[in-house]
């Protein structure tokens, strides 16, 4: 709450209390397999072609969703969260992307892409974008070198600057390894934005099919990534309950099967949803139709 103030100008804000929000990546400490998490079996499976909807995940990941596909030019890539595909910052370039994930039984043997591109996430570790900050620590540091002082100020940021996405894109080994089709959905009709109020649906690793509504725009929220990384994110859209550990990354539609957002996180209230606009935007990429 102290996060957003009662009013911005005119408009009166409204904080709505959620639990603990997570990114929605499976946690193995709390859920084994077998439990009442645990997914529809179809979209744990090694799927070939892989459509939307089911499990994948780098390497060193428990296991996400494959959202969709999207387009970069001439090319087609896997689209999903940073913390599915990258490890949440921790992967590099052309690290394998396996489906099924790794908690789902998935190997090296099980490669289906690998990591193209992503968005990194700010965890406010280090040092500050300000220039201000960091034009006041270059002072101190001048002054305490000309008055002979071994000591030296470094600036560090109170509060992780605002994450808009949670969003990165993998390139298939073959274009034949994986479909536009959303498992139980179809093939999306493109993009748009949503609105307060509009009903959603989303085909996901662990819950699988499930449908919802928008009852939050413009949304703030505290993300936790495991440990001690928090992530600050604005501008989001937020559902209900419709999702699980194990749901990051899905597509998320409306009732015409245009994609409207990319799941990434939630509680056991809400689902958390970065709008698509900003996630297109960010990679440079369309979807694909």
């Amino acid at each position: 709450a102290d996060i957003v103030p009662k009013k911005l100008g005119e408009v009166r804000t409204d904080v709505q209390e959620t639990g603990v929000i997570r990114a929605l990546v499976l946690y193995p400490l709390s859920l084994t397999k077998g439990d009442k998490y645990r997914a529809l079996q179809d979209h744990t499976d090694r799927w070939r072609p892989a459509p939307g909807g089911v499990s994948i995940g780098h390497i060193d990941i428990t296991g996400g969703t494959l959202g969709c596909l999207v387009t970069r030019g001439d090319h087609l890539f896997i689209l999903a969260n940073n913390h599915v595909l990258a490890n949440s910052n921790a992967a590099e370039k052309r690290d394998p992307i396996i489906q099924p994930a790794r908690y789902d039984g998935g190997t090296l043997d099980d490669r289906i892409a690998t990591l193209e591109d992503f968005i990194p996430l700010n965890f406010g570790a280090g040092p500050p974008s300000c220039s201000i900050a960091t034009g006041v620590e270059s002072f101190l540091n001048s002054l305490a070198e000309l008055l002979g002082s071994s000591h030296r100020v470094m600036a560090f940021q109170e509060l992780p600057e605002a994450n808009r996405v949670d969003a990165a894109i993998a390139r298939p080994l073959s274009d034949d390894l994986v479909e536009k089709r959303i498992l139980v959905i179809g093939v999306p009709k493109g993009s748009r934005d949503a609105t307060l109020g509009t009903r959603v649906k989303k085909s996901g690793r662990t819950s699988g099919f499930t449908t919802g509504e928008i009852i939050q725009i413009d949304v703030t929220a505290q993300v936790s990534y495991g440990g001690a990384k928090i992530a600050i994110f604005e501008d989001q859209l937020m559902a209900g309950a419709m999702s699980k550990g194990g749901d990051s990354g899905a597509a998320v539609l409306d009732e015409e099967d245009f994609v409207i957002g990319l799941l990434f996180a939630g509680s056991y209230t809400t689902t958390i949803i970065n709008p698509i606009q900003f996630v297109l935007e960010a990679l440079n990429v369309e979807i694909a139709v």
